[in-house]
């Protein structure tokens, strides 16, 4: 099963660079290629493969599980990256196997929807996210939606632009620290490390921020790395599935 998901994998991230070629895949596949691997594909309905055997694309059944399991991966790597730090992606591998669409929503819905892995890939959206579901516990949130007055800490920077990244860096604001709403109009200032900063709009929309845990303290996101994911995600699906 994860060789197949593996091959649907590779297929959607050709998909995303427009694609369709078998040696291609066959490269991106390297040594897990198998010969016969695509026809099985095709014989479960996942992939569509033309007569001259040179033009691969998922078929409808094959693109719905193969946006699972890249969904599943990227907030793996969201979820390990931001809140512990340091490599995720073997955890992230282990992690877009689950075939659980309410835990991957669950972490989803909890980190605040995010829309890029932490390589700035697009993390396909799920239903929360279409339908911008929103909850109490949220751990993450954007940080125009805290309350003026309220300090929290950075969570991630959700944006490709260097640019952007070296600015924010340039006055302090980075995952980690922290940092109080000030006002929102008529632009967003917030108070960081002693010093007030005026940020546009779309800078401001970047930051995503650690909120309030319930008991009033802003979560914490120190974590020392896990030394077994596995059990960090039952854990995690276990909490969720108690909800």
């Amino acid at each position: 099963m994860h060789a197949q998901d593996e091959c649907l994998e590779k297929l959607w991230i050709m998909c995303e660079k427009g694609e369709d070629d078998l040696d291609t895949f066959v490269r991106m596949m390297g040594s897990d290629y198998i010969e016969g691997m695509l026809s099985d594909l095709q014989a479960a309905g996942l992939a569509s493969i033309t007569q001259s055997g040179r033009r691969i694309s998922l078929t409808k059944s094959g693109s719905e599980r193969a946006k699972h399991i890249i969904r599943a991966h990227r907030i793996g790597e969201r979820l390990l990256y931001d809140v512990f730090g340091g490599n995720f992606e073997d955890g992230a591998c282990e992690f877009e196997h689950t075939h659980s669409t309410e835990l991957v929503d669950g972490l989803c819905t909890l980190l605040g929807h995010p829309t890029k892995c932490p390589h700035g890939n697009p993390i396909p959206p799920g239903n929360c996210c279409n339908n911008f579901t929103t909850a109490v516990r949220h751990a993450v949130a954007p940080l125009k939606a805290i309350a003026i007055g309220e300090m929290a800490k950075v969570a991630y920077i959700d944006c490709r632009d260097n640019r952007c990244l070296f600015k924010l860096n340039g006055f302090q604001i980075r995952p980690g620290v922290e940092i109080t709403l000030r006002q929102l109009a008529p632009c967003v200032v917030v108070e960081c490390e002693g010093s007030s900063v005026a940020l546009d709009d779309t800078i401001a929309d970047s930051i995503r921020v650690w909120t309030s845990n319930g008991n009033g303290h802003v979560a914490e996101t120190e974590h020392a790395p896990p030394k077994r994911k596995r059990s960090l995600l039952r854990r995690i699906g276990s909490r969720l599935a108690g909800r």
